[in-house]
């Protein structure tokens, strides 16, 4: 196996192994060795190929995907995300939106599309992620909805309970709603202006250039196949 096709620097690897469950000396099925476990899964995000193709020198691909859907429910993935990213640098945020197209494969989930953060778009069955990132566009907090959802109805939990300096945006976040609970904050206002907006805000042009750290961050996220092109049925 070719080790330098690797995703995970041991450096990245120090800060997450300490909140991975299993190792070498776990009783029961937590499984041996963890960090190929690990690139196994990021090898399946990265290429979108289906698990029954994970190459046989990562394990037998049904047992490392019954390890992953353990992960999943008990929420590790979520846990790790935490951990890295608890210590922002929110001298301002930025929120923004990208659609994700739906494979054929990622539809047919219980409950319906609409339940799984799927909907219909101009682009087809999509779905948004919709995220906050930090003054160095490193992600802060994220939600998925249906692509055909504005774009404003999720930004209220990625911004409950945060306080930032200022908050930078396009147009499509230029809701009055938002703009007064920037005011109640005292954070500054640094969302393009809809044209129909009779009382336009004067806006820092040049603060609001550093808003392509957020689209640099959505341009790496996409390097993952399987998340710019989504093939599971299910948004867990």
């Amino acid at each position: 196996m070719d080790t330098s096709r690797f995703v995970l620097t041991d450096r990245q690897w120090q800060a997450i192994a300490s909140l991975c469950p299993g190792g070498a000396t776990a009783p029961g099925r937590t499984g041996a060795d963890t960090r190929l476990f690990l690139e196994a899964v990021l090898w399946i995000v990265r290429t979108d190929a289906p698990w029954r193709d994970l190459p046989v020198e990562f394990g037998k691909w049904n047992s490392v995907f019954r390890r992953f859907r353990r992960w999943v429910q008990a929420d590790v993935f979520q846990r790790i995300f935490d951990a890295l990213s608890d210590e922002p640098d929110l001298e301002y945020a930025m929120i923004d939106a990208t659609i994700v197209k739906v494979h054929r494969h990622g539809m047919g989930a219980k409950g319906g599309p609409q339940g799984q953060a799927i909907g219909k778009s101009k682009g087809g069955w999509t779905t948004k992620i919709l995220a906050l990132v930090d003054a160095l566009g490193n992600l802060v907090r994220f939600v998925l909805m249906p692509a055909n959802r504005y774009d404003t109805i999720g930004v209220a939990p990625l911004i409950k309970g945060i306080e930032f300096n200022a908050l930078l945006a396009d147009k499509a976040f230029d809701s009055n709603w938002i703009i007064e609970d920037m005011n109640a904050r005292g954070a500054k206002i640094v969302i393009s202006q809809r044209p129909q907006r009779v009382a336009p805000l004067d806006i820092d042009k040049e603060m609001y250039k550093w808003r392509h750290l957020i689209e640099n961050y959505f341009q790496k996220l996409k390097e993952f196949k399987r998340i710019a092109m989504r093939s599971d049925k299910t948004d867990t």
